[in-house]
């Protein structure tokens, strides 16, 4: 099993292409011959990113700023990939929040669940009708090892990352027998190779080194599992201690030290 291979008609689109894992996944799929769709909110960034890779690699990528916690900024992007072939979909963008619920600005927090889960939702149901009559495609979507437990003082990121991890997994046996791959990426945490003393968040300062997965390390492993279509993939060592530690760790003791810790992260 492989990839979809690049082709003059067909894009992958990855949302979340600004940052961090979007655009690691960005940047390895033109360096495999494939056009792109790149989506985020800054479109400055974008077209920066666009240049890059159109000048390095000769692929076509075209450039769609928006922001898909907004309803009808999803379905702007639908109707423009309702006229693409796309072979390949990473739905990458997200956010997060820290601390109690009840404290949270409550807009932030249903552009969070919007982001998420609900584009997430949207978007994987636009592109498989194509993917399914061709017999062919691979998607993406980016959970989280946070997704497996329940955290206090991370409840609206756990509740739509513990939803889009069963969703995509889920989904993966459905297409299976169709031809297109689903996996889901449930990383732990995830950061550039190395971050400057004076930028080292508490969760930096706190994780080893050599614990982190990079963004670049994070695409490459995530490529290769979607090329074999697995299930789900927990790149990295951190994330696959959390992820062994969510499978047998008592929900009774776990969340309430996760709680804690995240409380320091909203403080």
């Amino acid at each position: 099993m492989t990839l979809p291979s690049p082709s003059p008609d067909t894009r992958a689109l990855i949302t979340g292409a600004s940052q961090g894992i979007g655009m690691a996944m960005a940047r390895d799929l033109a360096s495999m011959g494939h056009n792109l769709i790149i989506v985020a909110r800054r479109e400055s960034v974008l077209a920066e990113l666009a240049a890059e890779l159109e000048s390095a690699h000769g692929v076509t990528v075209e450039v769609f700023a928006a922001d898909l916690s907004k309803h009808d900024q999803v379905s702007s992007l639908i109707e423009r990939i309702d006229a693409r072939e796309v072979s390949i979909l990473i739905n990458s963008a997200g956010i997060a929040s820290f601390g109690p619920l009840i404290k949270q600005d409550w807009d932030y927090e249903v552009d969070q669940f919007n982001l998420n889960a609900t584009a997430v939702h949207r978007i994987t149901r636009a592109v498989l009708d194509g993917m399914v009559d061709r017999k062919q495609g691979a998607i993406c979507n980016v959970g989280s090892a946070a997704g497996n437990i329940p955290i206090p003082n991370n409840a609206t990121y756990v509740f739509t990352k513990a939803g889009v991890n069963a969703f995509t997994e889920a989904l993966h046996y459905e297409l299976k027998p169709l031809g297109v791959h689903c996996t889901l990426l449930a990383p732990g945490p995830v950061r550039e190779a190395t971050i400057p003393d004076s930028e080292k968040s508490i969760v930096d300062k706190v994780v080893p080194d050599f614990l982190w997965t990079t963004y670049d390390s994070c695409s490459r492993e995530t490529l290769e599992a979607m090329s074999k279509n697995r299930r789900r993939v927990v790149p990295g060592p951190l994330s696959k201690v959390m992820n062994a530690v969510s499978k047998v760790a008592p929900t009774g003791l776990i969340s309430p030290l996760m709680g804690y810790f995240y409380s320091k992260m909203g403080a």
